[in-house]
């Protein structure tokens, strides 16, 4: 890594003068942000980072003059060219024929792998990652938050296998619960085989739509409760609608996914652990963890007393069982959560029936995949709603006795308001990309730049995609954001229509003037302002992934990707290929290929396909 090589060169003089170990200075060199109104240093060495338990009135006062000292203990070498100091920091220059080379080599050799072989991650161990996202439910509406969690678990799951680490992708469907016996009974009132077959997930949506207009109605209540109990009992008729329903789902699921680009390894659901689900709550009550709270009807002498949610420990159970066995068996089971144990945070595990719950289902997911799969991580993507529900599923787990539950972790987003199609609110994902497919269409046919490319329609879906997930994934993720069609496909400023408009310049240039070829490059050519600012901000790449894989937020590669893009344009209006000198115009599409592959690598991270005509 061209970065490493410099950090470890800069690291290995500061050892020498600190007396500290290399590897220990090494995180604490980092590439300087590239600025647009001035020169900056390549690398800066931070003084606090570096001092254990700084603190006092005159810090800031007492770093300065500590870099100052430092600076003037240094020396230039045939690596830095330039060492000064600034405020708490130390800054160093690389040798400007040297950093070109260096870049443009490891770009070149890397490839793919460019900023992920860095010594940033040499000390961070190979794991298995189980990343669990998207997770519709069946028959209900594909919403934006969604869209969101495919989007956003497509992305850690990338750079997750984009830095060695293996990966688990799975989409846990809502496939279980009351509302498959309401849609059963509504299915059998208002279904249609035949618009089942040719558009499953928009005709059983109309179905529960229909069906929940009488869900008050105790009929209607009475029928489903009755055909869920079948689903849970096992009956043929029961389980071949519900299968039928899933089957289809997933189809059309598939479909939508490829569009998106986005895979999964395993398609699995709460309908797979319902039994499980069953040995889950045995599990809790031998620990001692299940209780119960109750409305019992007592009869006594001859009149009847309504006691109103009374909690029983478990040593109290089999007694309770005993004098009022209708009453044990209609309680609700719980796990106390409090601190003090005094049932003040519980959380429900089991209906009054003895059936499952969403938690009860999650818990034996849980454990099934630690069996399956040996995970080293476990990764939950959904909508910052469900905090809670994490929070008491980890909990639980760890009251069970599995130190693993530590290692799941949720990554939670933000809402997103005002996502609708020219047809009104969004019911679908498909309506989404239909309608930034036909949005960007359109803008490419009354662009006057656009070119003509082979597949028009192919392009602007590309395209529109990479538009969505600039705008949603520029700010943190538990944000809510306002979207607007109008912002995401500007094809100027910050989105995802410029970096792909940037990628597709910047591959017409190599094919107009033929492929970059780096052996022989003369890097004196390379010295210019906008060159240097090119080659600096491709140093820094491999801070940014670490940045990112730290805290699992996409919006520093986007923020990396969308100053790349703007630098690159700047560069590509300054220097020019056509009309240069043949070493010059060779330096130069070196650069632009280097700029080019870093920021196609940066994009597939991200989920995007980079296009290469539009």
């Amino acid at each position: 890594m061209a970065a490493g090589s410099f950090r470890r060169s800069i690291a290995s003089q500061l050892s020498k003068v600190l007396d500290l170990p290399p590897e220990y200075l090494i995180k604490s060199i980092s590439a300087v942000p590239v600025s647009k109104k001035r020169h900056v240093a390549d690398f800066q060495l931070s003084i606090a980072s570096i001092i254990e338990n700084s603190s006092g009135d005159c810090l800031a006062q007492d770093l300065h003059l500590q870099a100052q000292q430092l600076a003037e203990r240094l020396q230039c070498d045939s690596v830095v060219s330039a060492i000064s100091a600034g405020p708490g920091t130390v800054n160093f220059t690389i040798n400007r024929e040297l950093l070109a080379k260096t870049v443009l080599q490891q770009v070149w050799k890397d490839g793919s792998k460019y900023g992920v072989k860095s010594e940033l991650f040499s000390t961070v161990p190979r794991q298995k990652a189980v990343v669990e996202f998207s997770s519709p439910n069946i028959a209900k509406k594909f919403h934006m938050g969604h869209l969101r969690s495919t989007i956003v678990g497509n992305f850690i799951a990338n750079l997750k296998a984009a830095l060695g680490h293996e990966v688990v992708r799975i989409n846990y469907l809502g496939d279980w619960g009351m509302q498959f016996g309401l849609l059963g009974v509504g299915f059998q009132s208002f279904g249609n085989k035949e618009k089942l077959k040719s558009s499953p997930l928009q005709h059983l949506f109309e179905v529960y739509v229909q069906i929940n207009k009488a869900a008050e109605d105790e009929n209607t209540k009475k029928l489903a409760k009755d055909f869920f109990r079948k689903l849970e009992e096992h009956d043929e008729q029961a389980l071949s609608i519900w299968q039928q329903f899933r089957d289809l789902s997933i189809e059309e699921y598939v479909r939508i996914y490829k569009r998106l680009g986005v895979h999964f390894d395993e398609y699995s659901g709460e309908s797979f652990y319902q039994e499980k689900a069953q040995e889950v709550l045995k599990m809790l009550e031998d620990k001692g963890l299940l209780q119960k709270t109750m409305y019992e009807l007592i009869q006594s002498v001859g009149a009847l007393y309504l006691t109103s949610q009374l909690h029983f420990k478990q040593d109290k159970m089999s007694e309770c069982h005993q004098c009022f066995p209708l009453a044990y068996r209609k309680g609700t089971g719980v796990v106390d959560l409090s601190e003090k144990k005094d049932l003040s945070t519980v959380s429900t595990v089991m209906r009054s029936d003895g059936t499952s719950l969403y938690i009860t289902r999650d818990l034996a997911a849980a454990i099934d995949r630690m069996n399956k799969h040996s995970w080293d991580t476990m990764i939950y993507v959904t909508d910052k709603s469900q905090s809670n529900h994490f929070q008491h599923l980890f909990q639980i787990l760890k009251l069970m006795g599995y130190d693993w539950a530590e290692r799941c972790q949720h990554v939670s987003f933000g809402l997103v308001q005002g996502m609708k199609t020219r047809r009104g609110e969004v019911v679908f994902l498909e309506d989404v990309l239909n309608e930034v497919r036909s949005r960007m269409l359109q803008n490419m046919t009354s662009t006057k730049t656009t070119k003509e490319t082979q597949d028009p329609v192919e392009t602007a879906e590309k395209v529109g995609l990479a538009a969505l997930i600039i705008q949603d994934f520029r700010g943190l993720l538990s944000s809510d954001y306002q979207f607007s069609w109008e912002r995401a496909l500007q094809s100027r400023g910050d989105t995802g229509v410029f970096l792909q408009y940037t990628h597709a310049r910047l591959h017409s240039l190599e094919q107009m003037h033929g492929n970059a070829e780096l052996t022989d490059v003369n890097v004196s050519c390379l010295q210019e302002p906008d060159a240097i600012s090119v080659l600096q901000h491709l140093l820094s790449y491999d801070e940014v992934l670490y940045r990112s894989s730290q805290d699992l937020q996409p919006k520093h590669i986007v923020s990396y990707l969308l100053t790349l893009s703007h630098l690159a344009a700047v560069a590509h209006k300054s220097l020019p290929v056509k009309g240069s000198a043949p070493a010059v115009a060779q330096a130069r599409l070196c650069l632009f290929h280097a700029a080019r592959s870093v920021l196609a690598n940066g994009m597939k991270l991200l989920g995007i396909t980079p296009v290469n005509q539009m």
